[in-house]
């Protein structure tokens, strides 16, 4: 198995730079994991598509406002995108220029507030330590640095200027994911009240997205990839509803690949919440997951490759083969699939 495995051309005109309204209104390609053919639908349709008594399980995962600019001491702009709080007023980041940024070096932000570089770390990484305005009557240093962050719209979303609350799922209430679990980006309240109505139930996890959601493999042999630690959480209520789910015969439906992976982490290692770097690659056996409503995903990506793992890359392949054939929109703003 090679990188190259996990490639397609796209054209550029077929990446969403913008979200439809509704949410509900995007295009769905139905692909059964069989040999049966592919159907064009539209998410709305869901509560047709699925049967009751499945389950829904979607990430609740919230997407901090995480890209933060800021002023080198010597002149020059820098960006810092927080991945993760490492603890009170300390946080991993992916930081831009790196080359610039060493341990040591001070970037200013506004408002007296300044971040501290203390390590460096592969591939841009970049540990830093928040310090506000001495002067600031209410100190709390992340509360000060969010404040000043934006919504890290992926870069190949160019010069969107929607509302943020797009770029959130109508569910989220956990703050501390880097990017939107986006196939979740499609659900709008009236569509969950249709599914409730259809005996189709939502669960909700969590799992916060970190940086392998833009970085991209760097091996030619996907088995050697390194993937970088998210927080998970699968709490009691929605492993009960699982198993109830289980046996009566229903499905378990991920909402997306963020929940797959929370999923499938707990079912691995026995654990309801923690840090997990599983990678799922074709030859992963499933162990929860029964079918998986999921975005179109950058060639030579994990995702690609998760998604692969459920239904085949030759399936998969040919799924987004098709899709570009009918104009299909790619990416986080874009259209579904539903693998099943």
């Amino acid at each position: 198995m090679r990188l190259s495995d996990f490639d397609y051309d796209l054209p550029p005109q077929l990446i969403a730079q913008t979200p439809v309204e509704p949410r509900d209104a995007a295009r769905l390609l139905v692909v059964p994991r069989g040999t049966s053919s592919l159907q064009g639908r539209h998410v709305h349709d869901l509560p047709d598509l699925l049967q009751p008594g499945d389950l829904l399980v979607a990430n609740r995962s919230r997407v901090l406002p995480a890209r933060v600019a800021a002023t080198l001491k010597g002149g020059g702009a820098a960006e810092f995108l927080l991945l993760k709080r490492l603890a009170p007023g300390r946080w991993e980041t992916l930081a831009r220029p790196a080359r610039r940024l060493r341990p040591g070096d001070v970037a200013s932000i506004a408002d007296g507030l300044t971040l501290e570089v203390v390590a460096a770390r592969e591939e841009g990484i970049r540990e830093v330590i928040v310090h506000p305005d001495p002067a600031d009557a209410d100190p709390d240093a992340d509360a000060r640095l969010l404040e000043h962050g934006s919504v890290p719209l992926p870069p190949y979303i160019r010069g969107w200027l929607g509302d943020p609350e797009r770029y959130q799922t109508i569910y989220a209430d956990t703050e501390g994911s880097a990017a939107a679990p986006t196939a979740g980006l499609h659900f709008t309240q009236a569509l969950l009240d249709r599914l409730a109505a259809a005996d189709i139930l939502l669960a909700t996890l969590v799992l916060h997205v970190g940086l392998d959601t833009f970085r991209p493999i760097g091996e030619d042999d996907p088995s050697t990839h390194r993937m970088h630690r998210e927080w998970y959480s699968v709490p009691l209520a929605v492993q009960q509803r699982i198993a109830e789910t289980r046996a009566n015969g229903g499905r378990v439906v991920a909402i997306g690949t963020t929940s797959v992976r929370a999923l499938e982490a707990w079912a691995a290692s026995g654990e309801p919440e923690g840090w997990t770097d599983l990678f799922i690659q074709p030859g992963y056996h499933f162990q929860v997951v029964d079918a998986l409503l999921t975005n179109f995903h950058l060639p030579r990506s994990t995702l690609l490759m998760l998604v692969s793992a459920f239904a085949g890359r030759d399936r998969i392949l040919a799924a987004y083969a098709e899709a570009i054939r009918l104009q299909y929109r790619f990416y986080s703003f874009g259209d579904a699939m539903l693998i099943s």
